[in-house]
């Protein structure tokens, strides 16, 4: 009787340790992870890019040229609307300039920056997302992209001529800025018109 008393026992014990390894109730553990904060959000949060480092600067301000080059050079072919052709025409050579401009303010800071010379994913994404809208929808697409392409290039510019770490690229930015703000501007006229037309 004892050696059965002994062995039931025994398993009663093994049963609750086993028990207690088991994550069955996790109510009484999840409050108290809850309230303690992550010691180390970044690692599990992603984090946008620098916008104060002249390496991202520079390489966010030439892919944004590259978005606006292209897909303008794309409306200047597909656009119906004279206006939005017209734009899209100004927004070629206006960035291709800004993009000299990038170039040159990079050289004379003396910084061992190299300019991306492709486009990155999103902006391919962007560009082929363009590619496949029908002529119907071409001219809206292509004026809602720039709007919000140059609110970004703005936001990003006017970021870096007050935070940036190189005072030659901080010049470059904050005289980039106006003409950003006037493209944004009339793109944004440009959708209004758009708009009301439909």
């Amino acid at each position: 009787m004892t050696r059965h008393l002994l062995i039931a026992g025994a398993a009663i014990a093994a049963l609750s340790l086993a028990a207690c390894g088991q994550p069955a109730d996790q109510s009484a553990t999840a409050p108290a992870e809850s309230v303690v904060p992550d010691a180390n959000p970044a690692a599990t949060i992603p984090t946008m890019a620098d916008e104060t480092s002249a390496a991202d600067f520079t390489r966010l301000a030439a892919q944004s040229d590259m978005l606006e080059i292209q897909s303008s050079q794309l409306a200047v072919e597909r656009a119906q609307d004279a206006e939005v052709k017209a734009f899209a025409q100004m927004m070629v050579e206006a960035h291709t300039q800004t993009t000299r401009d990038l170039k040159t303010a990079v050289e004379a800071a003396g910084q061992p920056i190299t300019l991306p010379t492709a486009a990155d994913e999103d902006v391919t994404d962007e560009l082929n997302d363009l590619r496949e809208e029908d002529a119907a929808d071409f001219d809206k697409e292509y004026i809602d992209l720039q709007v919000d392409t140059h609110q970004k290039a703005l936001n990003l510019m006017q970021r870096y001529a007050a935070d940036g770490d190189i005072p030659g690229l901080q010049a470059f930015a904050a005289a980039t800025a106006p003409a950003i703000q006037q493209h944004l501007d009339q793109a944004k006229a440009i959708q209004d018109r758009l708009a009301n037309a439909r």
